[in-house]
């Protein structure tokens, strides 16, 4: 496997087109070959976002549904958000969990950093396990509640096939959580 090919040099970056929320860029990349291509990405927020995977206690996972207006449904998911201006992922993952579950944690663990169509979108999202939660709620900018969802952490593969539990990176998170609570019970 190699991992030391050159990247594409960048000729040119334009912006293409914007909206309230997004930034369409184009890359006019030249390859190693010579070869020339034009494209197109959305400009990812340059502080990333975070999602959590929260244990309630030993035996049970916490989710949320929330509406999602890409497929206009309610989907059901782990607690995530955008990490702010002075926030690293854990404090971001921290203030985020208040904000949707009404709960904080005194331990958060890194599962792995995340990318969503690297070929098209610049941003990144970190997963964190939150453990040992305690109550506490922060006001966050939901326009309505979310709904707290507790589901049996013996069951969390069940979760795979629920049809409101389908977004990628809620079911990689869930698979990196159980991948590491795994290994925590080996000698």
């Amino acid at each position: 496997m190699t991992r030391d090919k050159s990247k594409p040099q960048i000729l040119k970056q334009e912006l293409v087109a914007q909206s309230r929320l997004f930034k369409v860029e184009a890359l006019h990349l030249r390859f190693t070959n010579g070869t020339e291509r034009i494209y197109e990405r959305m400009q990812g927020g340059h502080r990333g976002a975070v999602m959590l995977v929260p244990l309630l206690d030993d035996d049970t996972l916490l989710l949320v549904r929330e509406y999602a207006a890409g497929t206009h449904s309610y989907e059901l998911g782990f607690p995530k958000g955008v990490i702010d201006a002075g926030e690293n992922a854990a404090q971001a993952g921290n203030r985020e969990l208040m904000e949707e579950t009404g709960y904080g944690a005194r331990e958060l663990i890194p599962l792995k950093q995340v990318s969503l169509a690297p070929g098209f979108f610049a941003s990144r999202m970190d997963l964190l396990l939150a453990r040992d939660l305690y109550p506490e709620w922060r006001e966050g900018d939901e326009p309505e509640p979310l709904e707290l969802v507790s589901w049996p952490l013996a069951e969390a593969e069940v979760l795979l096939d629920d049809p409101e539990f389908n977004e990628s990176r809620s079911v990689a998170a869930l698979m990196l959580a159980l991948r590491w609570l795994r290994q925590q019970d080996l000698p």
